[in-house]
């Protein structure tokens, strides 16, 4: 079961194959956290509560009402997801390099030749993405984008 699968890995990689690929994730997590609450403040800030005041002739502070100020409410709460979002989306290599670094050379089919290279760090991994033009694949649900010249079946 699952303490087999820890032995195993223990065995064959060391203790650094517990952590393969937690760079990229890091650094890519700890961007899209930046990105999303830096982009959600700008909006917020700048987008929403200067619209809000210009609409009210800058009686913001002694205005009573609650019509634009809920709207206002509910305009950051999609701002928040909206820049989740590209932030994402903006941030996704880093989750591919992670995701092929936790199975290069692994014993998985998926992670060995003829389906994909063995790379000796992440840097590596990332570089080969990015001359060949990889960097988002398998990021869009409808268009996905088909590598040419690739044979994975042998003959």
């Amino acid at each position: 079961g699952t303490l087999s699968a820890f032995t195993t890995i223990y065995q064959e990689e060391g203790i650094l194959g517990f952590f393969a690929g937690l760079v990229p994730r890091l650094l890519g997590d700890i961007l899209s956290l930046w990105l999303c609450n830096m982009l959600a403040y700008l909006i917020n800030t700048y987008a929403l509560e200067n619209g809000v005041r210009a609409e009210l002739g800058g009686a913001w502070e002694g205005w009573g009402g609650t019509g634009n100020v809920s709207a206002m409410t509910e305009m950051k709460s999609y701002s928040q997801a909206v820049t989740g979002f590209f932030a994402s989306m903006l941030t996704y290599p880093f989750v591919l390099v992670s995701n092929l670094m936790a199975v290069n050379n692994c014993g998985l089919a998926g992670g060995l030749l003829p389906y994909a290279p063995a790379y000796d760090s992440w840097l590596d991994c990332w570089s080969q993405l990015h001359r060949e033009g990889n960097m988002n694949r398998g990021n869009s649900l409808f268009f996905r984008k088909v590598p040419t010249g690739k044979r994975y079946v042998w003959d």
